[in-house]
């Protein structure tokens, strides 16, 4: 360990790893230690954090209030892209963290500290999501990551670390999950749910309903966008973070936006967790329905493919690369006329297309109907299907000149037969 850290700034949260971290730092670096506690909506775990930091050795607390730009620069975003990791996981802790990375490093430039820290393990994805951010901000900082340094194995020794240092913390070893709470999901890991055959326990869940317990009676709701952007729920205008807090409790109330997922972390290793996005898994449906009457088909189906590619760049902690800013260029331009609103009927945890609409529609009842109609030729259509088929009418009339050959192999055609 180097001994010449001044200052340092702790990315904190006021839990069990944090909490050790700070006396931690000052017994083997000598050093003074800041903490930086962000607010993503993670709500009651903010209460009295500043007074547990100085308690615990911190000469300083900044309590920093992100949850605007976490919603508006980080969210939204990459619900436009229509990120979804590995086709389930929305993201919730991925985009958080280079969030908190970069007001870490303000921080500590206005502090004039030379080192930044934080508590992720060493077999995780995050003190990847935290240290890229690092990189691409501030190179020259020293970076900390004490479970990459320290001799604490276990929740046990950092326990006992905590009670030999007088560490006022409330976990014990009774605390079965290890969670992450933020205003867009709740996560659970460990536990039993190290075993992927273990069902999760209902007694877990926190933000949503068991599909059991939600309301008999179907809600209806609709959601308006304004250039890919949620702007609106049941007509009424709101700014995105009350938006995203009445979504999470309608969604929450009729068990939708839980997914059970084994997961490939970016350092190799799988692991399972559990997560809760009632209100996020609303969003997405949602746009998803008015992308499909405003974007045209091919706009729609580049924008699909290049989704998991954003979605592993958030997931990895790339936030802040010229892919990721590329990839948004590309998705901002697809959003200029996402503009409409979209009806769902929530019920025990389905969410069921209640209708959409937008100005800059591309379907038209004209084209569709199969009634009288003077815009569409069907006649036109033997043409189309004469050129759209030419490889295959070409392939069968060579096959007949191939079987001449003696060393023509006939294709099994079976899969094509009717039983």
């Amino acid at each position: 360990m180097s001994q010449d850290v001044k200052m340092v700034v702790l990315a904190y949260s006021g839990g069990l790893d944090t909490s050790i971290i700070i006396p931690w730092l000052k017994e083997n670096y000598g050093c003074e230690v800041i903490a930086m506690a962000a607010d993503v909506g993670q709500q009651e775990e903010l209460e009295g954090l500043e007074e547990k930091a100085i308690a615990t050795g911190a000469s300083k607390c900044y309590i920093e209030d992100l949850r605007k730009p976490f919603v508006e620069e980080f969210i939204w975003p990459t619900l436009k892209a229509r990120a979804i990791y590995e086709g389930q996981y929305l993201l919730g802790t991925s985009f958080a963290r280079p969030l908190i990375a970069r007001r870490q490093v303000e921080i500590a430039e206005a502090e004039g500290a030379d080192a930044v820290a934080h508590g992720c393990t060493g077999k995780g994805n995050d003190q990847v999501r935290f240290e890229l951010t690092y990189k691409a901000f501030n190179p020259k900082l020293t970076v900390i990551a004490p479970w990459r340094e320290w001799n604490i194995r276990s929740r046990e020794d950092a326990i006992n670390y905590a009670k030999e240092k007088n560490v006022p913390i409330a976990a014990s070893l009774d605390k079965i999950y290890s969670n992450d709470r933020n205003i867009w999901h709740l996560s659970h890991e460990g536990g039993d749910l190290e075993d992927p055959w273990n069902m999760p326990r209902e007694e877990m869940f926190q933000l949503t309903n068991s599909p059991l317990t939600a309301p008999d009676t179907p809600e209806m709701i609709e959601i308006g966008f304004k250039k890919g952007v949620p702007i609106s729920l049941n007509g009424d205008r709101m700014e995105a973070v009350p938006l995203l807090h009445a979504l999470n409790q309608l969604g929450g109330r009729h068990a939708i936006g839980r997914v059970d997922i084994v997961e490939n972390r970016l350092v190799g290793m799988k692991s399972r967790g559990v997560y809760e996005t009632p209100g996020g898994t609303l969003l997405y449906a949602a746009h998803r329905e008015l992308e499909s009457l405003v974007l045209d088909r091919d706009t729609m189906r580049m924008k699909d493919m290049l989704a998991p590619k954003y979605a592993e760049l958030v997931y990895n902690g790339a936030w802040f690369t010229p892919l990721r800013v590329a990839l948004d260029a590309f998705v901002e331009s697809t959003q200029k006329h996402m503009t409409g609103e979209v009806r769902l009927k929530l019920y025990k945890g389905n969410i069921i297309i209640a209708g959409r609409k937008s100005p800059y529609t591309l379907y038209r009842e004209d084209l569709a109907t199969f009634g009288e109609e003077d815009v569409y030729d069907q006649a036109d259509a033997k043409g189309f299907i004469n050129l759209f088929g030419l490889p295959l009418k070409v392939r069968s009339l060579v096959e007949i000149e191939w079987g001449k050959h003696p060393d023509y192999e006939e294709p099994d055609y079976s899969i094509f037969k009717r039983d």
